[in-house]
């Protein structure tokens, strides 16, 4: 699968919709829902193609996805620099590491499965917001930090049909 798209809730602009091929799945977007102007902290989902990189899972809490993208374990080193005048901003790091970051080996299973969106990975710019990621969404699809997150289920029907260069179209 080569594209897929993601739109807001009518409801609430922090839920979306999530559709690829003919299946549609339920998502939680951004505590300040979908923006065109993205900045680190803002906790908006970026509004535009994002690809899909490479992914992580926890090898502790369930078998590697079936999935055509490169997928690695995640240790409990790993960390996601989110500090924009760090050399690693938005960065896959590992600890020690005295700038701000985010743990990858979660306790609340969020990022039991994550994937890298190409959202200021490949050209990137100071403060233009980090970590976004598709990742496991919390009981009750409660809005993340700008990621776009679904259930276990859904996320890996979707890796399924996944591979690299697959876009998701946030509108």
């Amino acid at each position: 699968m080569k594209s897929m798209t993601v739109r807001s809730s009518s409801l609430d602009a922090r839920q979306g919709i999530l559709t690829v091929g003919g299946i549609t799945m339920r998502a939680a977007l951004g505590r300040s829902g979908i923006g065109s102007f993205k900045r680190e902290g803002d906790g908006k989902t970026p509004r535009r193609p994002l690809r899909l990189l490479y992914g992580f899972w926890r090898s502790d809490r369930g078998e590697r996805p079936v999935t055509r993208l490169p997928m690695t374990a995640l240790s409990p080193r790993m960390i996601w620099c989110d500090a924009p005048q760090h050399p690693a901003y938005n960065r896959l790091s590992r600890l020690p590491m005295a700038a701000s970051h985010e743990t990858m080996c979660r306790g609340d299973h969020l990022y039991d499965l994550c994937i890298v969106l190409d959202w200021n990975v490949t050209q990137r710019q100071r403060g233009a917001g980090s970590a976004i990621f598709l990742h496991l969404a919390r009981p009750g699809y409660q809005p993340t930090e700008g990621c776009i997150a679904l259930s276990e289920r859904d996320m890996r029907r979707l890796l399924s049909v996944a591979q690299a260069g697959t876009t998701i179209h946030v509108k």
